[in-house]
């Protein structure tokens, strides 16, 4: 297991500073609080392993609570998934996971309190009349109409709201604060809204939903929260957030402290929810766990292990610079903890038949490669060796290149773990395609015996009995986007898809893979990591999917692409 080195960031400054000043007593009390209407992705793994690791960290709890607000667009599927993967990360959340819409009796009553304060009041413009006097960067809002609405009539009309009375848009509350602010946020932002809607949680029991911004603060405030911790997208919101729990100063238990960061922008991915909807709604995946999706539940699919996610946000860091961080820095991270616990296998996947023309018809040999190189203790398995074997189809070239190291015709190369061989024939069918080659082995260089190094040969290659090699399907993974920013820029982002991100290829494997569970993992040699999927894997049959190469293949790539200025921001 990946050992992670606490690093200091901003974050943890401030809260060594609470902890000296006692602001908090002590007390360190995060949350994560997702909206259940998609499954979790990358970035989400950044603000889990933040707030989680801190509450750890710091002997403090995190919550999970779902912000459950727009039953338009949540489901029950979304909360499995999200609880789902936060365990699948190493995180539990214990007693405390919680609902807003668990507090939508107390967010109402603090919306009647504020309208008898003056601070709120209930609005009757459209939409469109709303958006159309609040103004713009370098204009100030103007007033509506309806914001001096005396306080007992709003309150009438609030009531009659909840109590199903108006249809969709003929109401909504607004705060009361500056439409002249210079912060959008700030004029007179909507906290309640009008929907006629069944909701997962409470059914039809309310048909008026409180606002993100009205009761994200409140919840905070309601669970104890000490530090809110959110994406720098959130930074124009903090004085809202600030205003709402300064209103109810004397209703709620104490006012946390809302805290950003920068999000996760990672080459090659998209990280706006709604995008990812438009692939699965779309079909250009195969649904939310596609291997190559960027969401936790896709990742996992395709191989990535909890430890490795967690040493990638521990990598990255926590600032407050919006930046990009390259692909290559996520696949590293799997790459060293796969490297550490995964056994190794010969998996071929273009294979070409060789046979070994002075090798007895009926005789197997048996051949030792170990299970990991790097750990004799964890031993090493049999290969039998047989008159025909396959090979890469790349490991034979009939008129080398410069460089070619390789089975050529009259080259000697080793087979690994076994014998020297040379190549003597090539025999190939009416369209001109090798079909098989034909090699002679010399018995006195055995692998492991005193004869292996009576010569010296530059090529290695791997090679599986055709007798005991099994077929198997194996998914050939890659990128999904073949732009490192598809999310920016003029072109539509589905515009960048790679038309070769999934390959479905029979390979050959050794017969043990066979017994494969889900989601173990292997290295097989020279190809990369594969992984046997969740989901298809039945006992024995198993169904690999390649988690990444054994190394990056996108550099030359990315350095030949232009960069291109991220602009936009998506929760």
């Amino acid at each position: 297991m990946n050992t992670l080195t606490i690093s200091s960031n901003f974050i943890r400054n401030i809260i060594d500073e609470d902890n000296r000043s006692g602001k908090w007593n002590g007390r360190v009390e995060t949350r994560f609080p997702p909206e259940p209407n998609g499954y979790l992705h990358i970035g989400h793994a950044k603000s889990i392993c933040l707030n989680f690791g801190l509450a750890r960290d710091y002997g403090g709890v995190c919550h999970l609570r779902f912000d459950d607000t727009n039953p338009e667009k949540e489901a029950q599927e979304y909360v499995d998934a999200i609880c789902d993967s936060v365990r699948w990360l190493g995180f539990d959340w214990g007693e405390h996971i919680y609902y807003a819409s668990d507090y939508f009796e107390k967010l109402y009553e603090f919306a009647e309190y504020l309208i008898t304060k003056g601070q709120a009041y209930v609005d009757s413009q459209s939409a469109e009349e709303i958006r159309q006097l609040r103004g713009s960067l370098i204009q100030p809002g103007q007033n509506s109409p309806y914001r001096d609405r005396p306080a007992a009539e709003s309150l009438d009309l609030f009531r009659r709201m909840r109590a199903g009375e108006f249809p969709d848009g003929a109401h909504v509350l607004r705060a009361k604060i500056d439409m002249t602010s210079p912060n959008i946020n700030m004029r007179d932002p909507v906290i309640y809204r009008i929907r006629h809607i069944h909701h997962q949680r409470t059914g039809d029991k309310w048909c008026i939903y409180p606002m993100y911004d009205f009761t994200h603060c409140i919840s905070d405030a309601l669970e104890h929260i000490t530090h809110s911790l959110c994406t720098l997208e959130f930074e124009d919101h903090r004085p809202l957030y600030d205003w709402v729990l300064d209103q109810l100063v004397e209703q709620v238990p104490c006012h946390p402290q809302q805290i950003e960061f920068a999000r996760l922008n990672l080459t090659y991915c998209v990280m706006s929810k709604r995008k990812l909807i438009e692939l699965v709604e779309g079909h250009f995946v195969e649904g939310w766990d596609d291997p190559r999706m960027n969401t936790l539940a896709g990742l996992r699919r395709r191989g990535y292990t909890p430890a490795s996610i967690r040493l990638f946000t521990e990598r990255i860091g926590i600032s407050k610079a919006d930046s990009w961080i390259d692909m290559t820095v996520l696949e590293d991270c799997l790459r060293e903890d796969l490297n550490e616990h995964a056994l190794r296998r010969i998996g071929i996947l273009k294979p070409l038949k060789l046979i070994i023309d002075n090798f007895p018809d009926d005789q197997e040999e048996a051949c030792y490669a170990p299970n990991h190189p790097q750990k004799p203790e964890w031993g090493k398995r049999m290969l039998p060796l047989t008159k025909t074997v396959y090979i890469e189809q790349d490991d034979f070239m009939e008129i080398p290149s410069k460089g070619y190291f390789r089975l050529s015709p009259g080259a000697e190369v080793r087979l690994r773990y076994a014998y020297l061989i040379k190549c003597v024939s090539v025999v190939k069918n009416d369209q001109g395609m090798i079909e098989e080659i034909h090699c002679v082995y010399d018995p006195a260089t055995k692998s492991g015996t005193a004869g292996a190094d009576i010569r010296k040969v530059k090529g290695n290659i791997h090679w599986l009995s055709a007798r005991h090699a099994q077929p198997v399907e194996t998914r050939v993974y890659d990128r999904l986007f073949n732009h490192p920013y598809p999310d920016t820029g003029d072109k539509d982002f589905k515009s960048y898809l790679n038309p070769h991100s999934k390959q479905t290829i029979t390979a050959l494997v050794e017969s043990s893979l066979l017994d494969a569970q889900t989601e173990q993992c292997f290295q097989f040699e020279r190809h990369g990591y594969f992984v046997a999927d969740r989901i298809e894997t039945q006992p024995g049959k198993p169904v690999f999917n390649r988690a990444v190469t054994l190394r990056d293949t996108w550099g030359k790539m990315a350095q030949e692409q232009a960069p291109i200025t991220a602009k936009g921001r998506s929760k």
